[in-house]
């Protein structure tokens, strides 16, 4: 795998298919050696981006990369990500400057590192203002802490709301955005994925295999799937129970179909899939195994015909999630009942 493509309006470029590495530690593969091993082997099939998150395995997960890339750290696109929860202190978490400055020290001490290439807001903070985020994220990067910084499933209007606060600041801006995009979950292709072009945006997207419906494990006629190891910790995302996830299953068995019929693996035809839009940069891939690593390091170099590409929005159209669950997150206008309803006058509430 030899193909780079640049960054967003960044002048790095990138491998066209980037490593996640969310599946090393306690979360999956406990074994740090072979971690290792399977890092240094997707280092030398071509890929130069790695992408872990503090909250990965409670840290785990930054140790085994920063070991990983003893020796071959200025080789790498190293990126991570800051906001989720890190222990029960309140301010040990969210997009807050103070939480900011500390979660990237002790991501720089776990990664071994003293400079992160990519870093990144996992998650919108409804708690904060985003002047506030993109002030000290823009002070890390003067301070040469980090290279860039950008944003994790973010909706359209937060993209654009992100870059108007960072230039009515005279802050940095942000230059990349990583959002939930594979065949089964297409939502991106409304917004998200135009406004980042229309912002020279680098898209890094997460889970094109959609949470493992796409790897292959959902053929026609084949019955149950073995039982997935996500569903425990996911099961809004993988219990076969619900309906949207039975969609979700007989969109994956005609996809398997179509696959079949173009001569390619599932994981092939979804991986080719995002890559064919103009605005991805590059496709994180998740591996837990070698094995699965194998599978998925040819997918770069896949091209798929207009014939194909037509067949799969006939599946699944453009523009659409079948479930809500795979979008990664909800804001708070639709978890919170109160902001869709106006307040009853004080005599009704008596």
């Amino acid at each position: 795998m030899s193909d780079t493509a640049r960054l967003g309006r960044t002048g790095v470029k990138v491998s066209r298919l980037t490593l996640g590495a969310m599946n090393f530690g306690a979360w999956a593969n406990r074994d740090h050696e072979d971690a290792v091993r399977i890092i240094h082997a997707a280092l030398g099939s071509g890929v130069n981006v790695v992408d872990t998150a503090d909250v990965y395995s409670d840290g785990e997960n930054e140790e085994i990369v920063g070991r990983a890339l003893q020796g071959r750290r200025d080789d790498v696109v190293l990126a991570t990500k800051f906001h989720g929860a890190r222990g029960s202190d309140p301010n040990r978490r969210g997009n807050s400057r103070r939480w900011i400055s500390r979660a990237v020290e002790e991501s720089l001490t776990r990664l071994r590192t003293d400079h992160i290439d990519l870093y990144q807001v996992h998650r919108p903070d409804p708690d904060v203002d985003l002047d506030e985020t993109i002030g000290a994220l823009s002070d890390l990067v003067r301070q040469g802490k980090i290279r860039y910084f950008g944003t994790t499933t973010f909706e359209a209007h937060q993209l654009v709301q992100a870059q108007w606060v960072a230039q009515r600041g005279g802050h940095v801006r942000p230059v990349t955005e990583q959002p939930p995009y594979s065949i089964l979950a297409r939502a991106a292709e409304r917004a998200v994925l135009p406004v980042a072009q229309e912002y020279g945006l680098g898209v890094l997207p997460w889970s094109p295999l959609a949470g493992g419906w796409l790897s292959g494990r959902y053929r026609p006629g084949a019955g149950d799937a073995p039982r997935s190891t996500r569903l425990d910790r996911q099961p809004h995302r993988h219990d076969p129970e619900l309906a949207a996830n039975q969609r979700k299953r007989e969109a994956a068995e005609q996809l398997a179909k179509l696959a079949d019929e173009a001569g390619l693996t599932v994981a092939h035809l979804a991986i080719a899939f995002v890559l064919e839009h103009p605005a991805v940069s590059s496709v994180i891939i998740g591996p837990r195994t070698q094995d699965h690593l194998d599978q998925l390091l040819g997918a770069a170099d896949v091209r798929l015909s207009d014939d194909v590409l037509d067949r799969i929005d006939e599946i699944v159209p453009p523009g659409v999630t079948i479930s809500p669950a795979d979008e990664g997150y909800q804001p708070p206008s639709l978890t919170d009942p109160s902001t869709r309803r106006r307040p009853l006058p004080r005599e009704a509430k008596r």
